[in-house]
């Protein structure tokens, strides 16, 4: 489970993260990041924490499938929350193929992805 502060849940910081973030495309899903986004809903007195949200359609499977991938991807992220500049958006967008993918193989692509999207990975 993702903290409270660390959660995404306006429709403005998602549409911040998408329209204005870089993005890293995976087979199973797709990263959006705004790096070091300034957050106008938060005081000041210090850095922002980083915060992720997730979108999963129903193209990815049935309610039963959404809710197991959303959680997979939750635990998965928070893990790498450390290493995301503070104040970052994120957004996972998962794909039709990440209702039959496993731990591992999300795990892998959401590596592959903030790899890319912080500079450690060439395209």
């Amino acid at each position: 489970m993702l903290p409270t502060e660390n959660r995404l849940r306006r429709r403005e910081d998602f549409a911040t993260a998408v329209r204005r973030g870089r993005r890293a495309g995976r087979p199973l899903l797709v990263v959006h990041l705004r790096s070091g986004a300034t957050d106008p809903h938060a005081s000041g007195e210090s850095a922002p924490p980083t915060r992720a949200g997730f979108v999963v359609s129903k193209a990815v499977g049935g309610a039963v499938v959404r809710n197991q991938v959303k959680r997979r991807l939750r635990h998965l992220v928070r893990d790498r929350l450390p290493a995301l500049p503070p104040g970052s958006l994120v957004v996972v967008r998962a794909l039709p193929g990440a209702g039959d993918a496993d731990h591992a193989q999300l795990a892998r692509d959401l590596d592959a992805a903030l790899q890319r999207l912080l500079g450690g990975g060439a395209r």
